[in-house]
């Protein structure tokens, strides 16, 4: 099954000219779910060869504008485009009220349903449970009311082993083996088992996305142990100060993350526009935690 991310945002508030503000794309089987919505979103979803009509959902971080300056654009082209599908957005209370704000004032009447459900930005929350993946609010430490969001794998069935199936089983057992339970007869003798006719399903995969925040023990928790960790790094050591007094995190600090949290992969963005290049982020984090990745744009990472 499918489940990466792709990568459309690494910058922070201020434009530079090869770093755009935050947003993400996490596909699932075919589902995408949008992280972020940072001013220009829908160009860059364009420049990725990534159909903004097949998004289904859109989950805000928090409310400073390189988090959500492209969503009401993006949901007007949208309507532009003819869309009709349902729509969910997941987001931070006052969102709401800024869309329709502006909707109002420009006379625009969607022709799809939006659905918007607000998050609580002070406790870990199951915000959404998909067939394939359930998705959490991470409570994050920000100026503003921020969460992050953890996406977990639903368990996978298990995996028939195609060189072992009887000519003649039929079909309808497939399941019943899939699901992990054996085929009995009449007389409740195994017939066949799932345990010879099957592999185990693969390990369920885990992404959370840590978004503005301090350096932060009280997620450390939630996050152990995921394959893979986005975590906001808008400093080096040099301005270690200057990130505290904003509530974000040097690129030490995200490294000293994952490694309390033991995760599998770290991903590092959010650069400030302060920094010409992002060498040094990746050197200082790796001196840390070695598994520790740049979040490049129009990059795709599988989970």
């Amino acid at each position: 099954m499918t489940f990466n991310l792709t990568i459309l945002g690494s910058g922070s508030a201020t434009p530079v000219l090869d770093r755009h503000t935050t947003a993400q794309v996490v596909t699932l089987e075919g589902d995408y779910f949008l992280i972020d919505c940072g001013e220009g979103t829908q160009y860059r979803l364009i420049e990725n060869h990534l159909r903004p009509g097949r998004l289904k959902y859109i989950f805000i971080s928090h409310l400073h504008g390189d988090h959500y300056f492209g969503l009401v654009p993006f949901l007007s082209s949208l309507n532009l485009s003819g869309r009709t599908d349902d729509l969910w957005l997941f987001g931070p209370r006052g969102l709401w009220e800024i869309i329709t704000v502006q909707f109002r004032y420009s006379d625009t009447k969607l022709n799809y349903p939006l659905h918007f459900q607000e998050t609580d930005p002070h406790q870990p929350t199951l915000l959404f449970d998909h067939p394939n993946v359930t998705v959490e609010t991470i409570p994050l430490q920000h100026r503003i009311d921020c969460t992050g969001f953890l996406f977990r794998e639903k368990m996978r069935k298990r995996k028939l082993i195609a060189d072992k199936i009887p000519a003649d089983l039929p079909v309808s057992f497939y399941r019943h083996l899939k699901d992990g339970n054996d085929i009995l007869d009449d007389l409740g003798q195994v017939l066949y088992s799932a345990e010879d006719y099957t592999l185990p399903a693969p390990r369920p995969r885990s992404y959370a996305f840590c978004s503005d925040t301090r350096y932060n023990e009280a997620m450390f928790d939630q996050i152990r142990g995921v394959d893979l960790l986005y975590h906001e790094a808008s400093f080096l050591d040099d301005m270690e100060a200057l990130s505290e007094k904003y509530f974000h995190s040097t690129a030490r600090q995200a490294a000293l993350t994952a490694v309390q949290a033991e995760v599998g992969r770290l991903m590092i963005g959010h650069f400030s526009s302060r920094y010409k290049t992002t060498d040094e982020f990746l050197v200082q984090a790796r001196s840390v935690f070695p598994e520790t990745y740049l979040a490049i744009e129009g990059e795709t990472t599988e989970i």
